[in-house]
């Protein structure tokens, strides 16, 4: 099974991805807001869950809060 943005793009190990929506992470003292880039994705064994590293933190990002750039 492959992994799908919003719009319905696929998404490969290494893309770039911008959020669509501001996210609360729990654990971090910041919101991450929209239009922000994430580079260099990584999808994990369930499609809908990316690892990717936004500054600092490496979090988990479900693909739905996501378009590829």
């Amino acid at each position: 099974m492959e992994a799908k943005d919003s719009n319905g793009a696929t998404l490969n190990n290494g893309d770039s991805v911008r959020l669509i929506k501001d996210l609360k992470v729990k654990g971090a003292s910041k919101t991450w807001k929209r239009g922000e880039v994430v580079k260099n994705i990584k999808i994990s064994s369930d499609p809908q869950w990316l690892d990717c590293k936004i500054g600092k933190s490496v979090i988990a990002l479900k693909t739905a809060f996501v378009k590829k750039v």
